[in-house]
């Protein structure tokens, strides 16, 4: 594989210092382990292991250059790190399959990381021509192109509502419909040409990039974002230790909704209305450690610009449940 330079000097961690400091306190035993969902090329992993020595940290990640890039980044860790090929959804088999029944600590930075927006070969970002691939896993499923060429009308307008709440979605499809007739889409440039003509000017005014919303929601389509992302993050909390946290960090809506919902099931009473006491199973088993979502300080935001969009929820494991593994 050719080298693309070394991780730490091409990622900027999110909120590392504020979520090392929510997740550390379920980290200081012997043996503690964090699973890192979304690891990325390793920047969170690092602060991790370097704050919590008696941690170890168990990265996951679909694409297999950050995988190589963050082992690179963490071997000065030894066996205090494990960097696994998987999609973040298997998150209760790569727990499993370590030997574990219970994590302390778990960490999901989810959308497309620095990696992919930043190599123009991907296809990720509308600002660079380059083929339309959009894959995290690269040797596995549907590239974007193949969303676009082969997609029924009413299924494309479905993706571009669904997962980039774009307005203009029929006008859009249509226009792809009638190109695609004429020569199959292949390169990124042409679908942000077409974009650029489909979408009201008054909307790009003030909507900003024409290409955003349509890029999002064939990557989320590509890699089935939403659909993996429901089954992480319970499994996520299936596989939390009493007294262990999870930190979510999400960029858009649609993710931080799902998030949401999750973890304020757990955080709620599931008693009866008119029950005079309260049973234990119908207590809540997550306490909020977050006042909603958390986003990163405005310094932040002006150094690392990919940061704005960021809100960041994390909960404590407060009891077990008859689902969780023991």
């Amino acid at each position: 594989m050719e080298s693309r330079g070394a991780a730490h000097e091409r990622h900027v961690p999110v909120l590392r210092d504020r979520i090392v400091d929510l997740l550390a306190p379920a980290l200081s035993a012997p043996g503690s382990v964090l699973v890192d969902g979304t690891l990325g090329m390793g920047g969170h992993a690092e602060a991790f292991l370097e704050r919590c020595p008696e941690a170890t940290v168990i990265g996951i990640d679909r694409d297999e250059e950050a995988l190589a890039l963050a082992g690179e980044r963490l071997a000065r860790f030894g066996d205090r790190f494990r960097g696994v090929h998987a999609v973040y959804d298997e998150i209760a088999d790569v727990v499993s399959d370590a030997g574990l029944s219970q994590v302390q600590g778990v960490l999901f930075d989810l959308g497309v990381s620095s990696l992919q927006l930043d190599e123009a070969d991907r296809g990720f970002a509308y600002a660079q021509d380059a083929p339309l691939d959009m894959r995290m896993d690269q040797g596995s499923g549907i590239t974007a192109a193949e969303v676009l060429n082969t997609y029924a009308p009413g299924d494309l307008i479905r993706v571009l509502r669904d997962f980039g709440e774009e307005r203009f979605a029929k006008r859009i499809v249509s226009a792809i419909v009638r190109e695609r007739e004429v020569e199959p889409f292949t390169r990124s440039a042409r679908l942000v040409d077409l974009l650029r003509d489909a979408v009201p000017a008054a909307s790009q005014r003030t909507g900003g990039h024409p290409a955003k919303r349509t890029f999002q929601a064939l990557r989320i389509e590509v890699n089935d974002e939403l659909g993996a992302w429901q089954r992480a993050v319970v499994g996520a909390i299936d596989v939390l230790a009493v007294g262990g946290r999870i930190a979510v960090l999400s960029y858009h809506s649609l993710e931080d909704r799902i998030t949401k919902r999750a973890l304020a099931a757990g955080a709620t009473s599931s008693s009866p209305p008119g029950m005079p006491v309260e049973l234990p199973e119908h207590a809540a088993y997550l306490r909020l450690l977050t006042r909603g979502a958390e986003e990163p300080p405005a310094e932040e935001q002006s150094t690392n610009p990919r940061s704005a969009s960021a809100r960041l929820r994390v909960a404590e494991r407060t009891r077990p449940t008859q689902g969780a593994r023991r």
